[in-house]
C-alpha cells in the first residue's frame, strides 16, 4: 500500500530527528585554532578531546567536565587580543582564538577557546583530565604559597595535591603542555590539581565552593610554552586609566643577608647607598620596620633614600595567613577604610610600592583581597609584589601595578634550609619552563657570598639568573660589599639591567638540565645559559631566530673563569659563538647592542 509506506516513512523521519536531538546532538565538526595547530573535538563518549595537528593528530587530553548534551547554536566566533604589558616576558601581546560554547548534562555552559598557542575552558565547577599520554611530567606539591621543588615523574599517588603550572612532555621533546589558570576574579576560588590514582589522570577543583577561573593550557613546542604570553592573553583588560607611574627596575633587598635588617637604619643606609652607587631605582624595606631601632622610624629611611634618589617599597603582613610569631607591620591593610588611609600615608611621603606577604591559599578570601589590594594600591600609585602567595592567574593584565609576585622555591630558602644548596641549579633550569612561564617571578636572584647555607651555583650562573627570570621588579640578594666589589663591567652590567623585556625567545634547553634564552630590551638582545648540573655542559647557541645578533656590535661575553676558584671571564667579541661550555652548575651572558 503506497499510502502506507509514506506513512512507516515518514514517521521514520521523525522518530531520526527526535533521536537526534536526545542522544546525538547536532555538533559542528572540530574547532580549530586560527593556525591550524590544535584541534578540540567531542569524543564519542560526549567529552571534549584536544589534539595537536602535526601531520598527524596527536591527542593530549580529555577533558571531562560532564557529558555534552548539545552545542549551543551560534557560538562558534573567532576573536583576536592585542595589547601592550608594562613588564613580562614581551611589551607587544598578539594571539587568536576561535570559541565555542556546549551545553552539559547538568545545565551548566561550558566554554572553550581554541588559542594559537593553547586551549582554555570556563564553566564547570570541576573537572577531570586525561593526560594519560604524556610522556614525561613536572609537577610541585601544592602548598599555598607554591614554594616547592617541581618533580618530575611523579609516581601516583591518590589523593595527593600539585600546584599549577604542572608541564607535561609528549614523545621525545616533541611536544609540551602546560596546565595553569587564567582570568581568576573575585568571584573565583582558584583551582589544583588532584591525583586520582590513575597514572596521568588528575581532578581539578576549586578551593572552595565557588567556581574557578578559567583552566587554560599551554601547547607547542618548549619554546612555544617557554614564550607564550596566553595565561594573560585570557584575561581581563587593563583596568586602570593612567599607567605612566608604573616603572619597573631593579631593587637592593636586605632580608636575603640580614633576616632582621629591615628595622636598623643604618643596615637600611648601606642598601641605599648601594641602590645610589649602582643607579638602581627602588630600595626594597622588609619586614620590621615598624620597630625600627636607635630612635630612627621608617620615614627617616624613606626620606634617607629619597634624598639619594632611590624610590623605597615597604612590606606588610597580609595578616590572613601567618599572624600569630611573625613579623609586622600586622592588620593595617584587611579593613578597606584603614587600608586607604595607609596607602594614601604611603603616596604621600614617596613610597613608590608595597610588599605584601603571607596569604593563606587559593580560597576565595584570598583572591578577593588581593584584588582589592590591587585597585587600592592603583588609586594611591602604589606598585604592588605579593609573596608568600598563590601563582600569578593574569593579573598582571588586568592590574599592570602588579610588578611581582613570589609563588617559588627562590634564593631566600638559602636562608632556612640546607636542601636548598644541591638542587638550586636544577631548580633554577627547571623554572623557566614551569613558574615563570605564567608571569613575573619574584625569586630574588643574584648573590655572590653565602648566606646561612651557602650555594654552589658560579657567579656566572648567579648573574645570568638576573636576566633568565623575568620579574617586573627584580631584588639583588646580596650584600652591598659583595657587589661593589665586583669588577667595573659586573657593576655596570647590574646598573644597566632591565626589568621589562620587549621580546623573549627560547634558544634551548630542557627542564632541569640547561637553558639558553634571549631577551630583548630596546636595542640590546641579552643571550643568558645556566647549566643545572653538576658536571660540565657543552651547549649550541642558535641564533637562527635572533638574526639581529649576527650583525650586533659591542658584544661582550661574560662567563665563568679557569679553574675551580671563582672567578670572571669576561671579554669583547665579534660574533656569539656557536657553541659554549659551561661549568658544573654554571652560567653565562652575552649583552648585544
Amino acid at each position: 500500500n503506497p499510502l502506507h509506506q509514506r506513512w512507516k516513512h515518514m514517521n521514520l523521519k521523525i522518530l531520526i530527528a527526535a533521536l537526534s536531538l536526545c542522544i546525538a546532538p547536532g555538533i559542528s565538526a572540530d574547532v580549530v585554532s586560527p593556525n591550524r595547530k590544535i584541534s578540540l573535538s567531542v569524543s564519542e563518549d560526549s567529552l571534549l578531546s584536544v589534539a595537536v595537528m602535526n601531520g598527524k593528530d596527536r591527542e593530549l587530553m580529555r577533558i571531562d567536565c560532564g557529558r555534552i548534551t548539545q552545542e549551543v547554536p551560534g557560538s562558534v566566533s573567532n576573536h583576536t587580543v592585542d595589547y601592550y604589558m608594562i613588564c613580562g616576558k614581551r611589551r607587544h601581546c598578539h594571539n587568536e582564538f576561535s570559541e565555542v560554547k556546549y551545553l552539559l548534562e547538568n545545565s551548566d555552559t561550558l566554554s572553550v577557546r581554541v588559542y594559537d598557542d593553547g586551549i582554555a575552558w570556563s564553566g564547570c565547577r570541576g573537572c577531570e583530565v586525561d593526560l594519560s599520554g604524556a610522556s614525561h611530567s613536572w609537577l610541585q606539591d601544592w602548598s599555598d604559597c607554591y614554594e616547592g621543588f617541581y618533580n618530575k615523574d611523579r609516581v601516583v599517588r591518590p589523593g595527593s595535591r600539585y600546584g599549577y603550572p604542572a608541564l607535561f612532555e609528549y614523545g621525545d621533546r616533541d611536544v609540551f603542555l602546560l596546565l595553569s589558570e587564567s582570568a581568576v576574579g573575585a568571584d573565583n576560588a582558584a583551582a589544583s590539581l588532584y591525583d586520582s590514582g590513575r597514572q596521568g589522570v588528575y581532578e581539578i577543583k576549586p578551593d572552595g565552593e565557588e567556581y574557578p577561573g578559567w583552566q587554560t593550557a599551554v601547547i607547542g613546542s618548549l619554546s612555544d610554552v617557554v614564550e607564550s604570553t596566553l595565561i594573560n592573553d585570557n584575561s581581563p583588560v587593563n583596568r586602570l586609566e593612567d599607567v605612566g607611574w608604573i616603572k619597573p627596575g631593579v631593587a637592593s633587598w636586605i632580608y636575603w643577608a640580614y633576616n632582621h635588617g629591615s628595622n636598623d637604619f643604618d643596615i637600611i643606609r648601606r642598601y641605599v647607598d648601594m641602590a645610589c652607587e649602582l643607579s638602581l631605582p627602588y630600595v626594597l624595606i622588609d619586614a620590621e620596620w615598624d620597630e625600627m631601632k636607635n630612635g630612627y622610624s621608617i620615614l627617616d629611611a624613606v626620606s634617607y633614600a629619597l634624598r639619594k634618589g632611590v624610590k623605597p617599597m615597604i612590606w606588610y603582613n597580609s595578616s590572613v595567613g601567618w599572624i600569630n610569631g611573625a613579623p609586622g607591620p600586622k592588620f593595617r591593610l584587611n579593613d578597606p577604610e584603614n587600608r586607604e588611609k595607609e596607602f594614601a600615608w604611603c603616596e604621600e611621603n614617596g613610597i613608590a610600592g608595597v610588599k605584601i606577604d603571607f596569604f593563606s591559599g587559593d580560597t576565595n578570601l584570598n583572591i578577593k583581597y588581593m584584588l582589592d589590594l590591587l585597585e587600592c594600591a592603583a588609586r594611591h600609585r602604589l606598585l604592588v609584589n605579593f609573596h608568600g602567595v598563590t601563582i600569578p592567574r593574569g593579573w598582571q593584565r588586568t592590574y599592570p601595578n602588579l610588578v611581582s609576585m613570589e609563588a617559588v622555591y627562590g634564593a631566600e630558602w638559602y636562608n632556612n634550609v640546607p636542601t636548598f644548596t644541591d638542587n638550586a641549579a636544577r631548580h633554577n633550569a627547571t623554572l623557566p619552563f614551569t613558574r615563570n612561564v605564567i608571569g613575573s617571578m619574584d625569586y630574588t636572584p643574584c648573590a655572590f657570598t653565602d648566606s646561612q647555607h651557602p650555594h654552589i651555583t658560579t657567579d656566572a650562573h648567579e648573574l645570568a639568573l638576573t636576566v633568565l627570570f623575568e620579574s617586573g621588579i627584580q631584588h639583588l640578594a646580596d650584600r652591598p660589599e659583595s657587589f661593589l666589589a665586583q669588577p667595573d663591567e659586573i657593576r655596570g652590567f647590574l646598573s644597566e639591567l632591565p626589568a621589562a623585556w620587549d621580546d623573549t625567545l627560547l634558544l634551548g634547553g630542557y627542564p632541569g638540565d640547561y637553558v639558553v634564552m634571549a631577551r630583548k630590551n630596546g636595542n640590546e638582545w641579552y643571550i643568558c645559559g645556566i647549566n643545572g648540573n653538576d658536571a660540565p655542559r657543552e651547549i649550541t647557541i642558535d641564533t637562527d631566530r635572533v638574526p639581529e645578533v649576527k650583525n650586533g656590535r659591542g658584544m661582550t661575553l661574560i662567563t665563568d673563569g679557569p679553574g675551580k676558584d671563582k672567578s670572571w671571564r669576561i671579554s669583547e667579541i665579534e660574533k656569539v659563538p656557536s657553541s659554549i661550555i659551561m661549568k658544573p652548575r654554571g652560567g653565562f651572558i652575552i649583552r648585544v647592542k
